[in-house]
């Protein structure tokens, strides 16, 4: 069985080929693509509502550059400091380095024609101008086509400045999507001249439409005629195209019921899509029931205020940035926005608390795909409570529990960031920050930041212990192991992490970073010279992880098995485990993990009598080292492997064929390397290489009766929170 699917980089981009419900526009779509040949940088203007974004999809998804389209949504980005994070992210890049996000991207993008979409950005014009000139200068061959309501203002800019639909085209609209709602419309004058009056802006008409079920096009332009006349003093003047979709907005607020203009309000705290249960928790109460959230929630979506997409998590729904504004107004205008938002933090709270139990428990996958979907509301949750007053140890514990998924789902310079914020803070509420500070120096020993991360679970341990918190003690001796470990002080690392998992023992803590412990014991125990003592280690922590559906922290200790089953002349079997090693760490966009099994498969290939694949591996590795740090963290423990696979293929192919072979390998992007190493199964004979030391005494004894290293508790989150 594969491990959860978290969403990796597309060699061709994130966007739909043909974007759907498209009407119109044929004239706009034929000129925005010879703008788009012209210039590197278009950016796409017009009011609210008009159709941009729509149109602008609709484009790039024609444009077919040779190495994809990608799509950034910038609209739930409120910090313009996480405008370059977006983009990663919509990438899919993964970066455990220091490097800025400007840096990953102009290594990423370098030499590939790519088109980038900026989508949203009006709110943060700035930063963003500021990214895409940096970009444009960098990257000859990017093209950039932006989205929002007004310019960037960059030299060689090609601004396309959208105007509604024509007559024609709006009455085309009007009637497809009240076909999508069953009903047939036909042209007539009221439909026409309700068109005209909706200036021909598709969200208008789109809005509209929805209403269809309970007026006839007459009977919505009386209503509709009713409220302009109170906007422009009875006249019949045209309100300015802003006023006119706001008017829309309003017309059709007004003809909801006092619950669906309630539960519309209360949506608008959601941070772009957002799925049932979590409306019923944050939205009901004060006038509107539990029971009655699904109700009002399919009358919204029935009236095109919501709309339904499929996640791999199940339904979501989304509110339109336009609509969503006017429900934050109406919010702030009953004076109950700053309850919504602190309900809205403590469902996200609550979830997060359930994602870091449920990561040690077959769930794992689920819970990977579950906070791939809630990432935004998660930020929106993180910055309330970082940025208002008294919430600071929320913020840090809700950093502090998304450990999982900044070191075990790819996103360590984000995780970073928002836990340096979180511990600069001061907090009432010492055990939250504890934990924030022991998850920070966690993710710099990732990113090889050593001395940040000596810093912080240096602070973290003295405080732990002046306010006697066990499990923050245990967790901060146990990261300082794992920091000795990849500095190549073996015996330091020893002593640490023994001690932890005596605590972690004594305390009753199992969870996935527990077994962690032990499997970098076992490393450490392998470097010394005792094979047989890990693999005790890393079987008992194997049995650990299938009574509990545990994969990620498995893949680590399959990775060590593996070395032993290639010490022991096994390859067939070492081959095997990495193979489902590199499946787990890929799925997670754990990029270490899959650094590491590369190149552990290279020399499994080596020994297997196929030198020039192994050097193939090993340049595919070496292309993605840099996304994680310094290359096997520059320990000559952990590159003893790769020196002698180096070694073994350069003696049969010669240096030439070899360097040939690597650059080979460096070429491959990270989805292909990946495919390449689990596709490359065959055995072939050996033919003459070096082959491993010999059989190792493993002296399992009565393994499969030992006690974990930690015992089995119900406690699988950590308690320093």
């Amino acid at each position: 069985m594969r491990g959860p699917q978290c969403p990796g980089p597309s060699t061709r981009g994130n966007l739909p080929l043909e974007p759907t419900t498209f009407v119109g526009r044929s004239a706009e779509l034929a000129e925005l693509a010879r703008a788009m040949e012209a210039a590197r940088l278009v950016t796409v203007t017009g009011a609210g509502g008009v159709g941009k974004s729509r149109l602008a999809a609709r484009a790039a998804a024609r444009s077919a550059p040779r190495d994809g389209v990608w799509q950034v949504e910038l609209s739930p980005v409120r910090d313009p400091q996480f405008v370059q994070y977006a983009v990663v992210e919509a990438l899919g890049l993964t970066d455990h380095t220091t490097r800025t996000p400007v840096q990953t991207l102009v290594a990423h993008l370098a030499a590939r024609r790519v088109l980038l979409v900026l989508d949203g950005f009006e709110h943060l014009v700035e930063a963003c101008a500021e990214l895409v000139a940096e970009l444009l200068r960098r990257l000859p061959e990017l093209r950039v086509l932006a989205v929002g309501r007004r310019p960037l203002g960059l030299a060689g800019e090609r601004l396309f400045p959208l105007a509604p639909l024509g007559e024609d085209e709006a009455v085309e609209l009007f009637a497809d999507r009240a076909g999508q709602h069953g009903l047939r419309v036909d042209d007539c004058p009221a439909v026409r001249e309700l068109c005209g009056r909706l200036e021909g802006l598709p969200l208008a008409v789109e809005l509209a439409a929805g209403r269809l079920r309970a007026l006839s096009p007459a009977q919505l332009l009386q209503r509709l005629d009713d409220r302009f006349r109170l906007l422009t003093g009875g006249g019949r003047d045209a309100l300015p195209r802003h006023q006119t979709l706001r008017t829309a907005i309003g017309w059709s607020h007004e003809l909801c019921t006092p619950a669906e203009r309630l539960l519309w309000a209360r949506l608008s705290v959601f941070a772009q899509t957002f799925d049932l249960e979590a409306a019923e928790y944050v939205c009901s109460g004060d006038g509107l029931p539990t029971e009655d959230v699904l109700d009002v929630l399919a009358e919204l979506l029935a009236q095109s205020v919501l709309t339904r997409e499929e996640s791999p998590t199940g339904p979501r729904y989304r509110m339109l940035d336009t609509v969503r504004a006017y429900g934050a107004d109406w919010l702030g205008a009953t004076g109950d926005a700053a309850r919504l938002r602190r309900r809205h933090r403590d469902w996200y709270l609550g979830l997060a608390t359930w994602c870091e139990l449920e990561w040690f428990s077959p769930r794992q996958r689920e819970v990977a795909a579950r906070v791939e979907a809630e990432l935004p509301n998660l930020r929106a949750a993180l910055e309330f409570c970082l940025s208002e007053p008294d919430e600071a140890h929320l913020g840090q514990y809700l950093a502090g529990s998304l450990w999982f998924c900044w070191a075990g789902c790819g996103r360590l310079s984000e995780g970073r960031r928002w836990l340096e914020r979180s511990v600069e803070l001061d907090s009432e509420y010492e055990r939250s920050r504890l934990k924030a500070l022991w998850v920070l120096g966690y993710v710099a020993i990732l990113q090889g930041d050593a001395v940040p991360a000596l810093a912080a679970l240096r602070e973290c341990r003295e405080q732990a212990e002046r306010v006697a918190d066990e499990a923050a003690v245990a967790y901060a001796e146990h990261r300082a192991g794992c920091l000795a470990l990849v500095t190549d002080d073996m015996a330091r690392a020893e002593t640490l992490l023994r001690s932890a998992l005596d605590r972690y023992q004594e305390i009753g803590e199992l969870n996935s970073n527990v077994l962690m412990g032990q499997v970098e014991l076992a490393m450490a125990r392998a470097f010394q010279g005792d094979l047989p003592e890990a693999v005790r280690l890393c079987e008992d922590v194997r049995r650990v992880c299938e009574d509990h559906g545990e994969r990620w922290a498995r893949s680590y200790a399959q990775y060590v098995l593996a070395y032993a089953a290639w010490r022991d002349g096994d390859t067939a079997g070492a081959r095997k485990l990495l193979e489902d090693c590199l499946d787990t760490a890929h799925a997670f966009h754990d990029l270490l993990g899959s650094v590491l099994s590369i190149e552990l498969l290279a020399l499994v290939t080596a020994s297997q009598g196929d030198p020039e694949e192994a050097a193939v591996l090993q340049g595919a590795a070496g292309r993605l080292w840099p996304l994680v740090g310094l290359p096997l963290f520059g320990s000559a423990y952990f590159n003893a492997p790769h020196e002698l696979c180096e070694a073994t293929a350069r003696q049969a192919l010669g240096d030439g064929r070899y360097e040939e072979c690597v650059r080979e390998g460096a070429r491959l992007a990270r989805e292909a390397a990946v495919t390449r190493a689990l596709g490359h199964g065959g055995v072939r004979p050996l033919r003459g290489l070096p082959a491993p030391r010999g059989p190792v005494s493993h002296a399992r004894g009565e393994a499969g009766k030992r006690e974990p290293a930690a015992s089995p508790t119900r406690k699988g989150g950590e308690t320093a929170g």
